[in-house]
């Protein structure tokens, strides 16, 4: 489900549109509707509320004017990888062409948490 701060792809007409951040969602005055507030990742930036119900947050198609319409929750690829893989899937991928034996990945995340 998407909450507030999560990152959403846009699909408009059956095609990814653009990303957006839900800065709010908060109550609407129809009983299970809700107002969501998103800032449209473009340029310039654009804020702009719909109100959705429940399931079309959490993804399921609907229209706007006619257009199908639909939002998908974006998961950060580092999100993934935290994930703990199972057994079957983790092995040690074999160095290919070019790669030199003993290199070294260097992680910006860890060079920050050292300062």
């Amino acid at each position: 489900m998407a909450t507030i701060h999560d990152l959403v792809l846009v699909h408009i007409d059956n095609k990814p549109g653009f990303y957006a951040r839900i800065e709010d969602i908060s109550a609407d005055v129809k009983p299970g509707w809700w107002q969501v507030k998103l800032l449209a990742l473009s340029f310039p930036l654009q804020l702009f509320t719909w109100i959705l119900d429940t399931s079309q947050i959490d993804g399921a198609p609907y229209t706007m004017g006619g257009t199908p319409v639909r939002l998908e929750k974006v998961v950060s690829p580092v999100e993934r990888q935290e994930e703990p893989a199972s057994p079957a899937v983790q092995k040690e991928a074999p160095l290919g062409k070019g790669k030199k034996e003993g290199a070294k990945v260097v992680s910006l995340a860890e060079r920050k948490k050292e300062k």
